[in-house]
């Protein structure tokens, strides 16, 4: 008696185990189903694996946006995106030096074949080489320049026509407080972030009458790579989730509202 008992136990909850199993299957198909029903939101963002670009990466896909992103290290790449997994959302990647104009196109272009739609253009690809303007080599102006310029120019253009069509979408473009401050000691990077600062004007001109938005975020000194070495507490930094954080929080603005920029410093530096 007390063996049958045993095994009508066992059989019962190996039938419950199935069942649950089951219902397990059946949910696992029916979010299959409705992700391919409800329309996902689609973000690229430049310069993706590090700092401040890493932090956006992760405030999306943790809130079910799809990504497209691109770095020069394909390491890089496959690191963040396998550090994606557990968000579920799709992450497609490719390597692109963005200082190389064809390198920029072929992304572009290869994102256009994967993504329907695009929803979000974050311009986050940049370098800062220290140095007076004066005293410079001519290749430390023309490498900032191509990276903090051309690229954001290449990449709003081909996707800023997507969104010109679709008639919605948003481009972040990752200025800097030198873009409106003469900082010490960075005299071509002061040039160029002045310059995108005025690339992110002229986009928000020519896209606004097709209800696309465009942003600039202005961050003051970030904890990123570039102070690596430093001796200056952590918490003295702006944080690279913060610009995450607040670039999420405009997103999710009311759709006839813009930002035109924003400005974020440390508290104390």
């Amino acid at each position: 008696m007390y063996q049958y008992y045993i095994i009508q136990r066992n059989n019962k909850n190996c039938c419950g185990f199935l069942l649950f199993i089951k219902n397990i299957l059946v949910l696992t198909e029916l979010c299959g189903f409705l992700r391919s029903e409800i329309n996902i939101m689609k973000a690229i963002i430049t310069g993706a694996t590090k700092g401040i670009g890493k932090a956006i990466a992760v405030k999306l896909a943790e809130n079910g946006y799809d990504l497209a992103v691109c770095a020069r290290s394909l390491t890089d790449l496959e690191a963040l995106a396998a550090e994606l997994a557990y968000t579920g959302v799709e992450v497609f990647y490719q390597v692109a030096d963005c200082s190389v104009k064809t390198q920029v196109y072929q992304f572009c272009d290869a994102v256009k074949a994967r993504f329907d739609s695009i929803d979000v253009l974050v311009n986050n690809a940049g370098t800062y080489i220290p140095g007076v303007l004066l005293d410079e080599e001519d290749d430390s102006f023309e490498q900032q320049q191509l990276l903090n310029v051309n690229a954001a120019y290449y990449f709003s253009k081909y996707f800023g026509n997507i969104m010109r069509l679709q008639r919605h979408g948003h481009v972040f473009n990752m200025c800097s407080v030198a873009s409106k401050e003469i900082i010490e000691n960075a005299g071509s990077y002061c040039v160029t972030k002045s310059a995108l600062l005025s690339l992110n004007y002229v986009l928000r001109q020519e896209l606004s009458k097709y209800n696309v938005k465009v942003t600039a975020i202005l961050p003051g000194s970030t904890l990123t790579s570039s102070w690596e070495g430093t001796t200056i507490p952590p918490e003295r930094f702006v944080q690279p989730e913060d610009i995450a954080s607040t670039l999420y929080t405009i997103l999710n603005l009311s759709s006839g509202v813009n930002v035109e920029e924003i400005m974020i410093k440390p508290l104390q530096f």
